[in-house]
């Protein structure tokens, strides 16, 4: 069955006849301000982004460039011998993504 999606939509369990005072204070029943204290207690252990973390030590393992590896010479990552696009008027090699784009 063909379905017509520029006639008016009606019917449905939406009420139109909703004025405007009506719908703002709904919307000022739902919020009133209160906070729920569960929720506080569970955003407790949340970070913000930009939290000072100088206290904080990472490790991370770091490995030399493998011999299967090169580095490109336009942003610099390390990849794989099979991401070699070829070099450039340099003789530099090139990744797949630099050189594509």
């Amino acid at each position: 069955m063909a379905t017509d999606y520029d006639a008016p939509r009606g019917g449905g369990d939406e009420s139109s006849d909703d004025s405007i005072e009506e719908l703002k204070g709904r919307r000022s029943e739902k919020s009133d301000g209160k906070v729920d204290v569960d929720e506080f207690d569970a955003a407790e252990g949340l970070e913000l982004p930009g939290a000072d973390l100088s206290g904080e030590e990472l490790t991370v393992q770091v490995l030399p460039k493998q011999q299967d590896e090169f580095t490109c010479s336009t942003c610099f990552m390390v990849r794989h011998r099979s991401q070699l696009a070829g070099e450039d008027a340099q003789g530099r090699p090139l990744c797949k993504e630099c050189a594509g784009g």
